[in-house]
């Protein structure tokens, strides 16, 4: 029988970085458009780095709403998941974009004299904050 995450830790599986999100965003035709893109966590908000006028960036100006779905484990005595659902919101402000950047190199361990002085013409970020949380763990 699963077991829900306290939000603890759901926050350190996020943070465990067990792999790839898989991102849902809700296509002009009203079906979901899922891809796989990297993330991480600051406190209660998610950044995800993409190209931007993609399609999925094109589907949150139109709808906001998103899932998010991690999961780690390869049989029904050792999954672990968390499924985050809230409204996204594109970042393009060239300030806001370095300071995440920033703020992504920083919790990887990039050393203060070396983290990013610029961001990438065409790049963009998503962020999501406010997002519930449901969780499974089977190996508990």
């Amino acid at each position: 029988m699963a077991k829900n995450m306290s939000k603890e830790e759901a926050y350190d599986f996020i943070d465990s970085k067990p792999g790839w999100a898989n991102l849902c965003t809700i296509g002009k035709d009203g079906f979901p458009h899922s891809i796989t893109i990297g993330y991480f966590r600051d406190e209660d908000t998610i950044y995800m780095g993409c190209r931007d006028a993609t399609q999925k960036v094109r589907n949150i100006e139109r709808n906001d709403k998103v899932s998010v779905c991690l999961e780690s484990g390869s049989t029904m005595t050792d999954i672990r998941g968390v499924l985050l659902r809230g409204h996204a919101m594109i970042v393009r402000e060239t300030e806001d974009r370095l300071s995440i950047s920033r703020l992504a190199a920083t919790k990887r361990g990039v050393p203060q004299d070396d983290l990013p002085t610029s961001v990438s013409e065409g790049a963009c970020y998503i962020k999501i904050e406010n997002f519930s949380i449901t969780s499974w763990d089977y190996s508990a």
